[in-house]
């Protein structure tokens, strides 16, 4: 009998072990596949990265970069499958456009380098998704994150699709943009030009915000909910918020992506994704190819090959404009999968949860009157309550960051982010504290603390539902955000009431309780890591007009009003509060006077977490002509932007000429005469000129007045000539009595920068023609000369024009801790 079994049993053993065997063996291919694609696109990252800064116009970026890409291209060509073609495509366009980013200003340029991958069918394909990265970097950073990754990604994904053995239906587009960092001219160039644009029914943009860590799907649509849904379906490490969308898309962070080019001028829809961690090296020197993680290269690599073959799969993609109808809520659950539903669902939801809400409060207000309390002017007097301990808190904090501020310690927490918890949010936590205890004292004196337990309950719950209707009404997704603090508080305490009724047991109920609000904490303690994930490096890099710690602190402020609202009624639950007041307002006042003394020095340049202080130097010649043409001043320099509030107070100990006596005044017209590279003299306005000798630029702009000529419609017509670099900015300021009519740029439409002078931004490939350009100005008193001034500044990003002796010397000054990005520029003025 035994011998039966061992034979019966023995066949059956080696059948389970093979299949052990077989099942193991699969996935340790899929790992050895895995590592060896990961390490793939880090060869492909070192590569790029090695190519100094691929700044727009250099030989670094139109050749070096460009050939590097192709021949790996060529290399995915020949191992690719006879089911797919590949076809490449070098794009140089020229073209121009208005864009209403940083203020408004148009751009033109001219011969910049595209370079078209189509991935489709070998029958071919009428209709594409398109993935956009580009591989121009900021001049003197190696752009790593920002993206030489993402193109690194997006080229083994190329050669993964390529050999599959089941072909696509659709085609993918693979555009490796050669011109995103000179304001999203390299999109403009490929949407508005290239032969294969209108296939494109989606696109999928990679950018960075930051460096490395997860890509987050910050913008969508616009309203197209099957482009969500397609995401949520296909990417493995999902992270998306609507809560972000609308962050980013109200213009509160001082940013742009390829997005918007691919929206309003090829009218169709996306996704944006953008890596967001550790942004404080973001577009430095430290922004390279090591810092970038193996498990970021994977996430990544996944989730784009996944959605890529989804769309290109989809019967969606053909038609996508029959499927644009209203936008999505949708939000990640911790990184495991996307919830998402159309907007007018969420509307529906919010009413109904706004409905149940009122039912409840409506039958408490009922059961207390028969009680012979005035429970709705109770509710409202603990609203007025809440609200107020809401502006008492802002109001202590905000006193707190101008007293900072007014010291001259901004950014202490920028390195340090525990100071900024240590120093508001434990201000915040303990006026809020602090009001609710007065009001418990001195208001409602001889109430039942069972009582106001369950008043403020009912507070936290009408203070929630009332931005929740007020962000439905005006169409906004993230009141889901509110309707979450709404319903599960709501239904928590219904069930923990009952358990604790059941049971007689405080504990309990307490503990239904918090576990009821855990995934509103959870989800709302997710959000709040991305915001001081984001915007802390931001704040780092946002001018020198706005104070960072006060930003900082009204973003405690909500963020504790946020987490401690739900729990407000147990201090009318407990017998008191005075020693946890006094901890966190000694550990305010402590972390203050620590601030105040200096302690926590703002920025860092240890290796391997560096928080840099930023700093742009331009040698810079000056040349102002009268009306003449006559030079009636003339000066050199270096002229000194710092980045952040602080300006130069921590350089000025290193390097003693820079400061209040070499403060850069604005006195003239327009951009305060110096040579602006973005239009952000609004956002910076401190700034520092050093007088120094002028630079040795071997082959100077030339700019001029080609021709002058009166319009059968009344307008004067001018006509100019530029010769000069690859990067140069123009600006132009009207007569008052005079308005520029038209232009040969853009729409033809002159669109003003903020303060009504014009920013005109021109760059151009590797070599291009004069650049040709005429402006029409109509003058209600009739001038003919005098009508505008207009000044030119050219910028000097590679080569040998690039330095200078005395801005190479000022360098070498400069703490390890800053990150000082510099060139040659020069400026001329004219009056005609």
């Amino acid at each position: 009998m035994s011998t039966c079994l061992f034979m019966v049993s023995l066949p059956l053993c080696i059948f389970t072990c093979s299949y052990k065997t077989e099942y193991l063996l699969q996935i340790w291919l899929k790992v050895i596949y895995i590592f060896s694609c990961c390490l793939l696109v880090r060869v492909y990252l070192k590569h790029i990265t090695s190519i100094d800064s691929r700044t727009v116009g250099s030989p670094a970026n139109e050749v070096l970069a460009v050939n590097y890409l192709l021949d790996k291209i060529k290399e995915i060509e020949k191992k690719s499958s006879k089911l797919h073609k590949i076809t490449v495509d070098i794009q140089r366009p020229t073209g121009s456009f208005s864009i209403d980013f940083l203020g408004g200003f148009t751009s033109y340029y001219d011969n910049i380098t595209n370079i078209a991958v189509k991935l489709e069918p070998a029958r071919g394909a009428q209709h594409a998704v398109l993935a956009n990265c580009h591989f121009d970097s900021v001049a003197n950073t190696p752009g790593a994150s920002d993206d030489a990754v993402s193109c690194a990604v997006m080229l083994e994904t190329l050669s993964s699709l390529s050999s599959a053995s089941v072909p696509l239906k659709h085609g993918i587009v693979f555009l490796f943009n050669g011109a995103e960092e000179n304001i999203l001219q390299g999109s403009h160039g490929f949407i508005t030009q290239h032969q294969w644009a209108k296939l494109v029914r989606a696109f999928i943009n990679l950018e960075a915000a930051g460096v490395g860590g997860k890509e987050l799907v910050f913008q969508t649509g616009p309203e197209n909910p099957w482009l969500v849904q397609a995401y949520s379906a296909a990417a493995i490490h999902p992270f998306a918020s609507v809560v972000a969308q609308e962050v980013f898309q109200s213009g509160i962070i001082p940013s742009d992506t390829d997005f918007r080019i691919y929206r309003d001028f090829g009218n169709i829809p996306g996704i944006d994704l953008a890596f967001i961690e550790n942004g404080y090296i973001y577009h430095t020197k430290y922004d390279t190819a090591d810092r970038i993680h193996t498990d970021t290269i994977q996430r990544a690599g996944d989730n784009i090959l996944g959605v890529l073959r989804y769309l290109a799969s989809s019967p969606l993609l053909a038609d996508s404009s029959e499927y644009r109808h209203g936008n999505l809520v949708f939000f990640d659950v911790s990184g495991m999968f996307v919830v998402s539903y159309p907007a007018r669902i969420g509307t529906i939801i919010n009413y109904v949860i706004a409905a149940a809400a009122l039912f409840y409060l409506s039958k408490k207000t009922i059961k207390y009157r028969r009680g012979g309390k005035n429970y709705a002017r109770d509710l409202m007097v603990g609203l007025f309550i809440n609200v107020t301990s809401w502006i008492s808190a802002l109001v202590t904090v905000l006193i707190l960051a101008v007293l900072v501020s007014l010291t001259g310690n901004s950014l202490s927490w920028y390195t340090h982010f525990y100071v900024a918890v240590t120093l508001y949010g434990a201000a915040a936590l303990a006026k809020l504290i602090l009001m609710h205890t007065m009001a418990k004292a001195f208001y409602f004196t001889n109430t039942s603390t069972q009582y106001l337990g369950d008043l403020f309950f009912d507070v936290s719950l009408l203070s929630w539902g009332i931005p929740m209707m007020l962000l439905t009404q005006q169409g906004l997704c993230s009141a889901y955000f509110f309707a979450m603090w709404v319903i599960f508080p709501l239904v928590t305490k219904l069930i923990a009431e009952k358990e604790s009724v059941h049971q007689g047991s405080s504990f309990r109920y307490i503990a239904v309780y918090l576990l009821g609000l855990f995934y509103p904490y959870l989800h709302t303690t997710y959000h709040v890591w991305a915001v001081f994930e984001m915007f802390t490096p931001i704040l780092g890099r946002s001018g020198t007009e706005i104070p960072p710690d006060v930003v900082m602190a009204s973003f405690l402020v909500i963020c504790t009003v946020i987490l401690v609202t739900c729990f407000i009624k147990f201090i009318y639950l407990v017998k008191s509060t005075k020693t946890i007041m006094l901890l966190l307002a000694v550990l305010s006042g402590v972390t203050f006077i620590l601030v105040c003394s200096g302690m926590f020095f703002p920025y860092s340049g240890d290796m391997d977490s560096p928080k840099p202080k930023r700093i742009f130097l331009q040698h810079t010649s000056r040349v102002f002509h009268n009306l003449n043409g006559d030079v009636v001043k003339q000066d050199s320099g270096i002229w000194v932007n710092g980045f952040d509030y602080n300006g130069v107070t921590h350089i000025t100990p290193h390097i003693l000429e820079l400061n209040d006596s070499v403060r850069a005044p604005c006195d003239v017209e327009p951009f305060c005469g110096f040579p602006w590279y973005f239009p952000v003299h609004r956002l910076i306005r401190k700034n520092w000129y050093i007088p120094a000798p002028h630079p040795p630029v071997k082959e100077d702009m030339d700019f001029k007045l080609e021709s002058k000529e009166e319009m059968p419609w009344g307008a004067l017509r001018l006509n100019f000539e530029v010769k000069g670099p690859s990067h140069i900015t123009v600006y132009i300021h009207p007569l008052e009595t005079c308005v520029l009519s038209s232009w040969s740029l853009g729409d033809g439409i002159p669109a003003s920068s903020n303060g009504g002078d014009y920013f005109i931004y021109y760059s151009h490939g590797l070599h291009a023609p004069a650049w040709k350009f005429w402006v029409e100005v109509k003058c209600s008193d009739g001038h003919l000369d005098g009508v505008l001034t207009i000044a030119a500044a050219s910028h000097y990003f590679f080569g040998e024009n690039q330095h200078s002796p005395e801005l190479d010397s000022l360098l070498q000054r400069f703490p390890k801790w800053s990150f000082p990005s510099s060139w040659v520029s020069s400026y001329k003025q004219y009056v005609y």
